[in-house]
């Protein structure tokens, strides 16, 4: 084992010891330390954006593709951003110490489960450099210690980051081992990290398909895995069209590299004719390119000099564009739009634009996602919209948690039970 890969096991190492005095810091001086690493990070706001230029810049002569350019891009105003993000968090409810479901058996005793911290948290993320920020932000406020570990092409804007938090972690008396950054690139340093079932309580990975499939087949720790988005839009036969045109659109064009945007938009034969014309000028304003079946191609003429539209594969219904590419799909029911998106998707984010109750109520039981919306843009899938503050990642499992992962599925329970010398026959 390499000296840069064996900085993997004392990092995590110190993390448990420090785990110990974290889980028993109180909410006052969890959120002081949070509080100064907001302040912080808008103080050395030039000195972020100098790194992460650096980065860029790296990123373009690597030929990366812009969608994860930008996703590593940070100015004054996503800075900003997460500066706002960590005083979200400091207004949450810390979770830690409640006592839930408590109640008196028939003996007396008083039963009851008290939230606990998990303990020490492995995170490995690619691309977003203020997703550093957001999970040591929640792993402390959990009372979680945490060890990171960065993708390679915005390591450097990350590891500033993460310095700035441990730095005003530090300041604030919080021991600054409960930060793990992984300094090297190596990518042993991943293999390493998922072995280390002994210090390491969790494991969350956030990237792509390659990232979180690497992490699922070689962990020795638990893994609570998601966050890649196969996301749909069905527009119903009963349908305010104005309305669908709207969620759609934006699902698309807000921000096209992230999980929630939308990937296939699927429309009931019945307002196909409205809707796509409708829909066909709106994404062209934002050139976004249709990949369309044969129905659609029948009802746009399709005219083959337009290079926005183009026939699909069976293979883009599986696709996470990340881009400003959107699949386009006739069905004839919404029978056929669930079955669709239950053997297509991805289990993160599924929306319906409907007029009808019965449709929606439908779609609400039998499509099996994360998270469903009604008459909503996928676009608000994010723990900050849900009222979460930051988000850990968006888990598209069952087991542990599902969703959004914010302050409560950072932690775990034990039971307390109170009495006054009962014994059991």
């Amino acid at each position: 084992m390499s000296s840069k890969v064996n900085e993997v096991l004392i990092k995590a190492k110190a993390a448990k010891a420090a785990s110990s005095i974290l889980s028993n810091l109180s909410t006052k001086e969890k959120n002081k330390a949070i509080s100064i690493a907001s302040k912080n990070i808008n103080k050395y706001a030039d000195k972020i954006i100098q790194i992460n230029k650096q980065d860029i810049k790296k990123a373009k002569k690597n030929n990366i593709n812009d969608s994860f350019i930008d996703r590593m891009f940070l100015d004054k105003r996503r800075i900003g951003q997460i500066s706002k993000s960590l005083i979200d968090v400091v207004q949450l409810d810390d979770p830690i110490g409640i006592m839930e479901d408590v109640k008196i058996r028939p003996n007396g005793m008083q039963v009851g489960k008290r939230r606990v911290p998990l303990g020490v948290i492995g995170a490995i993320f690619e691309s977003r450099p203020n997703v550093a920020v957001e999970i040591a932000s929640l792993c402390l406020k959990s009372g979680n210690a945490v060890v990171m570990r960065s993708g390679s092409d915005a390591h450097a804007s990350a590891q500033i980051l993460t310095e700035i938090f441990i730095d005003s972690v530090q300041k604030a008396g919080v021991p600054e081992e409960c930060i793990g950054f992984i300094d090297t690139k190596e990518r042993q340093a991943v293999n390493e990290m998922l072995k280390l079932s002994d210090y390491i309580d969790l494991v969350i990975p956030r990237g792509g398909s390659g990232l979180i499939n690497l992490v699922k087949s070689k962990s020795r720790i638990p893994v609570v895995a998601g966050g890649i988005g196969v996301c749909h839009t069905y527009v119903d036969q009963d349908v305010d069209i104005e309305l669908a045109k709207n969620i759609v659109v934006n699902a698309k064009t807000r921000r096209p590299s992230v999980c929630n945007t939308l990937d296939t938009v699927l429309i009931h034969s019945k307002v196909a004719n409205d809707f796509l014309n409708l829909l066909k000028n709106e994404f062209q304003k934002f050139q976004v390119t249709m990949h369309v079946d044969k129905k659609v191609e029948k009802i746009l003429n399709l005219d083959k000099k337009d290079s926005l539209i183009i026939p699909v594969k069976n293979s883009d219904y599986n696709k996470e564009w990340l881009s400003l590419d959107c699949s386009v799909k006739i069905v004839d029911s919404i029978e056929e739009a669930i079955e669709h998106i239950n053997s297509i998707g991805s289990a993160h984010s599924e929306s319906i634009a409907t007029s009808s109750y019965i449709a929606a109520q439908k779609f609400q039981n039998e499509v099996d996602a994360s998270s469903i919306f009604v008459n909503v843009s996928t676009g608000f899938a994010d723990g900050g919209e849900y009222g979460l503050g930051n988000e850990f990642g968006i888990s598209t499992q069952k087991l542990h948690a599902r969703g959004p992962m914010g302050l409560k599925e950072l932690t775990s329970y034990k039971w307390i039970i109170l009495g006054n010398g009962q014994v059991r026959d």
